[in-house]
């Protein structure tokens, strides 16, 4: 039931691109961001209070479970001015992750994260 990505491709425009290193390194972080929070971030309730309260009760992805590659494209125009480069390219990181899973399996993943139980539960039902 687990879901990982061992390669990422993203293709990004924000216009003008005046230092393609640091976009590219701004990209990765997100990437590396948005798979986490698409595969293990929840933060989990009771009917009392927040249960995900420290680093063992709130898992984030490490640098095991980070793709071997990032392949990015970086779409420059020149003649348009500079927009974001940061956030915009975290946001398309869950669809991203759950279509891949549905070209895979043929079930569609309606929340993140996707947990192993989740996924389990998911496919037990296809």
């Amino acid at each position: 039931g687990r879901v990982w990505a061992r390669k990422f491709w993203i293709a990004h425009d924000c216009g003008l691109i005046i230092n393609p290193l640091i976009l590219k390194q701004t990209i990765e972080g997100n990437v590396v961001q948005g798979l986490s929070r698409t595969l293990f971030e929840e933060v989990r309730f009771d009917r009392d209070s927040v249960k995900s309260v420290d680093w063992a009760s709130y898992p984030i992805l490490d640098m095991g479970d980070a793709p071997e590659s990032i392949e990015i494209v970086l779409i420059d125009r020149p003649e348009v001015a500079p927009s974001g480069a940061g956030e915009p390219t975290i946001r398309v990181i869950p669809a991203a992750v759950a279509n891949a899973f549905f070209d895979a399996t043929g079930v569609r993943m309606r929340r993140a994260p996707l947990s192993p139980e989740y996924v389990k539960a998911a496919l037990s039902k296809a």
